[in-house]
């Protein structure tokens, strides 16, 4: 489990592809931040739960199956982009954000970038069956970043960013045109789902 706080930015230094595959190497921005790593820990990666397959000091390596990137923007990455970082929450720590899986839903494409002096508006356009659980007020996930909804309509959502925001993660960067994953709120699937079989399963056994 993650909290969507960022701890790190890091760099991809390598893609290799193999079959339906990439597998990333990524280097953390100082020593310090795998000094404790463990090989086969789940690191979020713009907010993608990946497993630790290789470690060194100072960079890990990990692998994405054809899945995950058809589901998010990791097929589209290039060597030299900026990722977002997020170890996994240890038991006992102050759950600063909120609860992240690092299962990212879908991709949402950029179609508004408001700067208004202090912060961005940033809106944005996801699959448009996404939209039912993302409401106004309530907890997102951006490239592994937790905010707050600050408008939902129809079909799109916004956001406003902080400059510190800005400045500690790949949010930064972001452009218009450009694509962020994103995770809904688990809470509104479970209740969902919990409605759906209210009154008995439904759907083929």
């Amino acid at each position: 489990m993650f909290t969507g706080l960022i701890e790190r930015l890091g760099r991809i230094e390598a893609i290799d592809e193999i079959g339906d595959a990439r597998h990333f190497t990524i280097a953390a921005p100082d020593s310090n931040y795998l000094q404790d790593a463990l090989i086969g820990e789940s690191i979020a990666v713009s907010g993608v739960c990946l497993t630790a397959t290789e470690l060194t000091d100072t960079s890990f390596k990990v692998s994405a199956v054809e899945e995950t990137l058809r589901r998010t923007s990791l097929g589209a990455r290039q060597i030299g982009d900026s990722v977002n970082l997020e170890r996994a929450l240890p038991v006992g720590a102050r759950l600063g954000g909120h609860i992240v899986q690092g299962h990212v839903d879908g991709v949402a494409d950029i179609v508004a970038i408001r700067d208004e002096g202090e912060g961005w508006w940033v809106t944005f356009q996801p699959p448009f069956d996404m939209m039912r659980y993302i409401v106004e007020k309530g907890s997102v996930c951006l490239d592994g970043i937790s905010l707050t909804v600050a408008n939902a309509a129809y079909n799109k959502f916004s956001v406003a960013l902080i400059p510190h925001t800005r400045e500690v993660t790949s949010a930064g960067s972001w452009q218009l045109g450009g694509r962020v994953n994103v995770e809904v709120d688990i809470v509104a699937k479970y209740v969902e789902r919990l409605t759906q079989w209210a009154n008995g399963p439904r759907g083929e056994e």
